[in-house]
């Protein structure tokens, strides 16, 4: 079983590194030579980075459906082919509306083959005992920056931006769409006919709305500090070498705080796993604040096992409150706010930050309080009616 479970989990995780990188992770990258090359402002890419993040949240619900019908296979291998393309037109882009369709066609592969995706993929196969490959491909795919960005870089010194958009999408044919085809099983039980047009009811409940809100408020903080952590440091003192230390060391708290959940938090529910990890990121600002920038790499610590923590938990609580019915499609639902917060977050924070600058910390800190608090109100199972 255990064998089994690897076959899976780790050529997902490995297709998920790649997702990830070549994605999300890749405008950190190439956001200024594409600007400068196509003769746009930055903001214009990220305009059009947090459009594909939108519409990657508005096609959740439907893929969730489409994996509950039918398994993971098919989405996840049409996700390879929609990522390779998007990154194709984005490296032949020659002006903005060129640059602004690659990223459409990249949100599409987004909402294919992202994490939510993957998650219900894995509730398809594996029902209620789902929660361990889950912590699995995270813990792969916990490194999609630390060997993205230095890939990236790389062929962007070696081959230019174009070069190594088509350099990720030869990867994504090449690697990633014989992983999903081979390894993800074809499920045994019998799909949903696809000419439904009934969707499955799903209420929208108390604990639904509370999920909701408490996902989209961490995943805003998350957002923003993807954004702007090194910067926010700087505020409060740190050093620019600070600051990238700091950045630097969100990766591996992320990647402890995954191995601490699939150990000793594993023997608990979701729910107070995820409680701690709301706690990290408010706990992080009061020592910066408290000691300035000297400790930059301790709030990026605590912040960073957080976030690990919460990747997992979009999966896993969901799965643990509910069950494996109609997983994918309530993932889909459930993450459609997160990732429309997530788009906005970068742009919105940086507006705050105009006004407040480190103290900006206060309103992050306050919505991880947020999504704390809303927390402490869910039930630990809606079908027991446990607390």
């Amino acid at each position: 079983m255990m064998r089994l479970r690897l076959s899976i989990v780790i050529p997902l995780g490995i297709t998920q590194t790649l997702a990830w990188a070549s994605s999300y992770y890749l405008p950190a990258i190439l956001a200024g030579p594409i600007a400068r090359d196509l003769g746009l402002s930055e903001t214009w890419l990220f305009a059009a980075f947090s459009a594909a993040l939108v519409l990657s949240g508005l096609l959740g619900p439907r893929v969730g459906r489409w994996i509950d019908r039918s398994g993971g296979r098919q989405v996840l291998s049409l996700s390879s082919l929609a990522f390779a393309l998007g990154l194709v037109l984005l490296g032949a882009s020659q002006t903005a509306s060129m640059m602004a369709l690659a990223w459409l066609l990249l949100g599409v592969g987004m909402g294919l083959g992202l994490y939510d995706a993957a998650f219900a993929a894995l509730g398809r196969i594996y029902g209620d005992t789902a929660r361990g490959p889950i912590t699995g491909i995270t813990l792969i795919a916990g490194f999609a920056s630390t060997v993205g960005w230095p890939l990236s870089a790389l062929g962007l010194d070696m081959l230019g931006w174009r070069g190594t958009c088509y350099g990720w999408a030869l990867a994504h044919v090449l690697i990633g769409l014989p992983l999903n085809l081979l390894f993800l099983p074809r499920t045994d039980a019998k799909p949903v006919p696809m000419t439904s047009n009934v969707k499955p009811h799903i209420a929208i409940d108390r604990t639904m709305l509370l999920l909701a809100i408490a996902f989209a408020a961490a995943w805003t903080v998350t957002s923003a500090m993807a954004a702007h952590l090194p910067r926010i440091v700087e505020a409060f003192g740190a050093s620019p070498a600070q600051a990238v230390f700091a950045g630097a060391m969100i990766g591996p708290a992320q990647v402890a705080a995954r191995l601490l959940e699939a150990s000793v938090l594993s023997r608990y529910h979701p729910v107070v796993s995820t409680r701690l990890a709301c706690f990290t990121h408010p706990l992080g600002a009061a020592v910066i604040a408290l000691f300035g920038g000297g400790a930059a790499a301790v709030f990026a610590l605590l912040h960073g096992a957080g976030n690990g923590i919460l990747t997992i938990a979009r999966g896993t609580l969901p799965l643990a409150i509910y069950g494996p019915d109609n997983y994918g499609y309530r993932l889909g639902l459930l993450g459609a706010p997160s990732r429309i917060c997530q788009a906005l977050a970068p742009l919105g924070f940086a507006l705050v930050m105009e006004r407040m600058g480190g103290a900006v910390l206060i309103v992050s800190s306050a919505l991880s309080l947020i999504a704390l608090v809303t927390l402490l109100a869910v039930r630990r199972s809606v079908r027991t009616g446990e607390v």
